[in-house]
């Protein structure tokens, strides 16, 4: 959630995080349809490609939530880093405790000892000095405490909202049977609404669209597109002018299709303008921008080129290059960037996709960085 402020923030271009509605584009018919979704008992299945802004849409949607009812609870959970059914109950469960910790007047000792099962424990966190919450979960017990979560949920007498991003991950867990156990504890659970975000769309359609599939219709389904452009544009430019600044609109439009409105993107160089420039009229200006953003990257991409097989890097080359690529297996695409065969290519792609490296949007492959994009560009021209 959005933390308290008692002054503005110095620069209000917000690329990581949430700092509140001051700081949120717009998305108001996108909140409106979530909250009426969730508040009429439709679970939702929220869809975008990573850096479009779902997760900033999840917490301002809570946000709104807990304004329209102080004892709604909220909790959001990221499983990406997750591999296993173990680290997922781990980490709902750590959600759940802090949750519970540090948006409620108990006690923490009445809290821990409500939870004592998971042998919860609070330390302060090794850079911000903030109190983090870590839970002890037994590995042969993870089925039933994840029924335990569950079972507390449904005894809550509260309105409870649980939003699991990167839902698509338990797909890729060891344990095969993770759908549907966890459909068979939340279709049984009253008072508790969830939001299932992913990233990786065509999985996300499977899992919510096929018959075959446990959570099959079993929500409500919302894509999320780009911001509209117009709107961001009022958005960036009324922070530059609330300082007698400028900001040009065609530059803005120049910035937005580079990055096609991803507004991870759009906010890292707008954040980057604003430090700098109080008048932003000539696109070098955007241009400089990206530069430092690419400079700070520049260890980062290198270290990422030096875990990649030649194969992998020869492809990933070639479709930045390219910008977007329809068929990399095609003998013309092999042939103008002097790639392997056809099979070879193949078993790249499927590892530059696993990693979310390389990413097949409806009209071709492309590097899902877009960062990582333009620095391959300006290292291989």
């Amino acid at each position: 959630m959005a933390r308290k402020k008692t002054k503005p923030l110095r620069n209000p271009f917000v690329y990581e995080g949430y700092e509140g509605p001051s700081y949120f584009c717009d998305r108001t018919e996108e909140t409106e349809k979530v909250i009426s979704h969730l508040q009429n008992g439709r679970n939702l299945t929220l869809v975008s490609p990573r850096k479009v802004g779902k997760t900033g849409l999840i917490k301002h949607v809570f946000q709104r939530l807990k304004q329209e009812n102080e004892n709604n609870v909220c909790i959001y959970v990221d499983i990406f880093h997750t591999q296993n059914q173990y680290e997922l109950v781990q980490t709902l469960g750590r959600a759940i405790v802090e949750e519970q910790l540090f948006s409620t007047r108990s006690s923490m000792e009445k809290v821990l000892s409500f939870f004592s099962m998971w042998r919860p424990t609070v330390s302060p966190d090794p850079i911000t000095g903030m109190p983090t919450v870590s839970v002890s979960i037994e590995r042969t017990q993870t089925e039933h405490t994840l029924k335990s979560i569950f079972d507390y949920l449904e005894k809550s007498e509260k309105e409870v909202y649980v939003a699991i991003d990167e839902f698509q991950t338990i797909t890729d867990y060891p344990e095969k049977g993770t759908e549907a156990l966890l459909r068979s504890y939340i279709q049984f659970i009253h008072h508790v609404h969830f939001i299932y975000a992913g990233s990786r769309q065509h999985l996300m359609y499977e899992m919510f669209g096929s018959s075959k599939r446990p959570f099959y219709q079993s929500t409500a389904m919302l894509t999320l597109q780009p911001l509209h452009e117009e709107i961001y544009y009022d958005f960036a430019a009324r922070f530059f002018k609330a300082r007698n600044g400028d900001f040009s609109a065609d530059v803005f439009q120049r910035l937005y299709k580079q990055f096609n409105g991803y507004t991870w993107y759009m906010q890292s160089v707008l954040n980057r303008l604003y430090e700098h420039e109080r008048r932003v009229t000539d696109y070098q200006q955007v241009n400089e921008a990206i530069l430092s953003i690419l400079a700070d990257k520049s260890s980062q991409y290198e270290t990422l080129m030096m875990f990649l097989t030649d194969n992998q890097k020869s492809l990933l080359k070639a479709v930045a290059l390219e910008n977007k690529v329809a068929q990399p297996q095609s003998l013309s695409f092999a042939k103008k960037h002097e790639l392997p065969s056809a099979s070879s290519i193949k078993k790249a792609l499927e590892v530059l996709k696993e990693k979310d490296i390389i990413y097949q949007t409806p009209e071709g492959y492309i590097v899902y960085d877009r960062f990582l994009d333009l620095w391959l560009k300006r290292t291989f021209m």
